[in-house]
């Protein structure tokens, strides 16, 4: 996952499937203005919770928008000037929840339903994921629309060599105890996970969580 060499930056390609930039013209109290925006597609994103091991699924990749953060002051136009001694890629390596894009006509529970079984490995029917609540993410740029999911798992329900991502995804499953999502969550920590991330764990530590022990 962090084998990373030969970066570089280049024009975003006028058919990329994933990001479309535009400018939205308007005017406001009689005054034009306009602002600059990504149509993107809307998402998923699943709290996942091992019942039997009493351990929340998270999964962790690498990131290159959190990459590119990180080194920007110091890339130069083209990219290729990053010390990577310096910024080392593991930098960029995000803790998050099991997601994904909407990107088919079929009901979003069945898109998460996906996720958990390509991204986790977990094989659940669609009734057992319940649906939580929806939110606009990302307003500064694209307000596109994610709804946030929870499901139960048992080791049981593990598929041998699944998880992990498919096609060209590198994808590495990763367990949290109770103790160790609080933590996440305590005052002062600098993390590269999403706000989604912090706001699922949030969730599920104020809703579903078993009590901590005294």
């Amino acid at each position: 996952m962090e084998d990373i060499t030969n970066i570089h930056y280049g024009p975003l390609p006028a058919d990329s499937p994933y990001v479309k930039p535009f400018r939205f013209y308007y005017t406001q109290n009689g005054k034009q203005k306009n602002w600059d925006l990504l149509k993107v597609h809307d998402s998923v994103s699943i709290v996942i919770f091992n019942v039997t091991r009493q351990k929340l699924v998270f999964v962790k990749q690498f990131r290159p928008a959190v990459y590119h953060g990180l080194v920007s002051a110091e890339a130069g136009e083209d990219g290729r000037s990053i010390d990577m001694k310096k910024f080392p890629p593991s930098l960029a390596v995000t803790l998050e929840l099991c997601a994904g894009i909407v990107d088919k006509p079929i009901p979003w529970v069945d898109i998460a339903r996906e996720e958990v079984l390509e991204e986790c490995g977990y094989d659940v029917p669609s009734a057992r994921i319940e649906e939580i609540m929806s939110y606009r993410s990302g307003v500064g740029t694209s307000g596109s629309l994610q709804t946030l999911f929870y499901v139960e798992v048992k080791d049981e329900d593990k598929v041998p060599a699944a998880g992990g991502g498919v096609d060209d995804e590198l994808i590495e499953v990763v367990e949290y105890s109770l103790e160790e999502a609080r933590k996440l969550t305590a005052k002062g920590n600098v993390l590269t996970s999403p706000p989604s991330f912090l706001f699922g764990v949030l969730w599920f530590l104020t809703n579903r969580a078993p009590p901590a022990k005294a």
